[in-house]
């Protein structure tokens, strides 16, 4: 009798434990820092001068840190390069570089510093979770010796990585990610030999974790969502903005909803190299987010999230293939965006139906604007490709956008104002892939929580009029299987041509020696 009645506490005693410690709901934090930079040099800066400067950017992470565990956050994500800035060398970059060791070795920084050797960043971010009881993510630079026998090693016999970190609310090491994605003129950092794919386990559910450019490719991003199941993707990046399609709050929201996460985003603030936009992002919509060029001053978002996701389950083609592609005439025309070559419609009346195409690709859009405005331009375009610069990657994308002026040679430049609300709109296309990422931005680079959604047949819809004038209505896809094929087409036609020429060129000698 007391045998069963003590398992029955027990049992009752483990579920309100349970019930207790894995939580419905979190509060998320994302901090967006004007970092500190050195100044720019051939030379190395000594170890204790790096220190300084790293201090320098962790004082006002800590501020950050520790305003966001008053209000309650249980995680704070900072920055990629937001202790030390990027403008590095890879000799320039080693006095600022920690050897970061694998989590597994159970270890707390604030507890036991020395253990892995010189390591005070990592000390401080330890003790700074500690202290406030919160999850810490940040990005710092690793070191790691290689074998002279090793054929991928460097000439100066070491591995540097751009590197995550992640302490928890006790302080210790739960997460190292190595980026693999190197973006152009990060010279001063290798790619690890494999994506690594780095998860860790909460009260509040399951994280993921990768950085900046990482985001525009399947390992380890998509890996992450599709055959570990997260929950929540942590996000620090350094991102440019670039529009019409790669603003960081426009993209960042619109890869959580395309693949059904929760996506905590934290930039740099450095608005002359038009670095800004941090976000706390749903799946079904943007939390909190913050997109500023016109002050230095960095910011602190705080959001309530899910901890755990029901992922719907989109058809992107299914609807764009039912129904029949209207006649365009000769009315289509030729625009770039982002070095990429479009094929764009003139939208002409205030209300409409229209569909064009591109290779394979056809987009469907029915609209309507509040006014047909005489002194702006908007097009419905298409583009079905291989994108080729700063970075290699197969595009399909379908997009209704503003055009600079009402120049049509302007549709696909860069604009961040507009003046013409609309009234609804519904965008659609047949798409090969099924990754494909829903973006509505408006003026003044603003997101539009609430105001759309996604239906299981594809379709990109308005929900009410917009709450303010349309820079760019978007489905963003990216066909990941055609990288490769695309390049490999793209090398065979460049082995091809270097044969013509090399043909070409002998056929030319032997008639000048005949």
């Amino acid at each position: 009798m007391i045998s069963s009645q003590l398992l029955a506490y027990v049992a009752i005693s483990a579920f309100c434990i349970l019930n207790v410690s894995a939580m419905d709901t979190f509060i998320a934090a994302v901090y967006e820092h004007s970092v500190i930079l050195p100044n720019a040099t051939l030379n190395p800066a000594s170890h204790e001068e790096a220190l300084a400067l790293m201090n320098q950017n962790l004082d006002v992470l800590e501020g950050a840190i520790t305003s966001a565990a008053k209000q309650g956050a249980h995680i704070i994500v900072t920055p990629e390069d937001g202790i030390y800035g990027w403008v590095f060398t890879r000799e320039t970059i080693y006095p600022y570089l920690e050897d970061i060791p694998d989590p597994q070795v159970n270890w707390i920084p604030c507890n036991d510093p020395s253990r892995f050797g010189h390591t005070p960043v990592q000390e401080r971010l330890s003790c700074l979770a500690k202290k406030n009881s919160i999850y810490v993510v940040a990005n710092i630079g690793d070191k790691k010796p290689c074998e002279a026998n090793d054929p991928q090693c460097p000439t100066d016999g070491r591995y540097q990585y751009n590197t995550n970190v992640v302490f928890d609310s006790e302080g210790k090491l739960v997460a190292r990610y190595h980026k693999q994605n190197i973006f152009m003129g990060e010279d001063q950092f290798n790619s690890p030999k494999k994506a690594e794919v780095v998860t860790f386990n909460t009260t509040f559910g399951k994280f993921g974790i990768f950085t900046c450019f990482d985001i525009l490719f399947h390992d380890p991003a998509v890996i992450l969502v599709k055959d570990f199941h997260v929950d929540t993707i942590l996000f620090p990046t350094a991102w440019m903005n670039v529009l019409p399609h790669l603003s960081a709050v426009e993209f960042h929201s619109a890869w959580a909803m395309g693949m059904g996460v929760n996506f905590l985003a934290a930039n740099i603030h450095h608005p002359l190299r038009k670095m800004t936009g941090s976000g706390i992002y749903a799946p079904d919509s943007p939390r909190a987010f913050h997109y500023d060029m016109k002050t230095e001053e960095g910011k602190l978002l705080l959001s309530e999230l899910d901890s755990h996701l029901y992922r719907s389950v989109v058809n992107w083609s299914s609807y764009a293939n039912s129904i029949e592609a209207l006649s365009t005439g000769n009315q289509e025309f030729k625009g770039t965006v982002f070095f990429d070559n479009f094929t764009f419609m003139e939208l002409k009346g205030v209300t409409g139906n229209y569909t064009v195409c591109h290779r394979d690709l056809c987009c469907h859009l029915s609209y309507k604007m509040s006014e047909k405005r005489s002194d702006e331009v908007y097009a419905l375009g298409a583009f079905d490709g291989l994108h080729t610069v700063e970075g290699t990657y197969y595009l399909q994308i379908c997009t209704m956008l503003k055009c600079g002026t009402t120049d049509l040679k302007t549709c696909g430049e860069s604009v961040e104002a507009a003046s013409t609300r609309f009234e609804m709109f519904s965008l659609s296309g047949t798409f090969g892939t099924q990754y494909v990422f829903p973006e509505v931005l408006l003026s003044e680079v603003q997101l539009a929580p609430g105001e759309f959604q996604v239906s299981s047949d594809g379709r990109l819809f308005s929900l009410k009029p917009t709450s303010g004038p349309v820079l760019t209505v978007t489905l963003f896809g990216r066909w990941y299987e055609k990288d490769w094929t695309s390049n490999a087409s793209s090398e065979l036609r460049a082995q091809a041509l270097g044969l013509m020429i090399v043909s070409s060129v002998v056929a030319f000698a032997l008639q000048q020696w005949n």
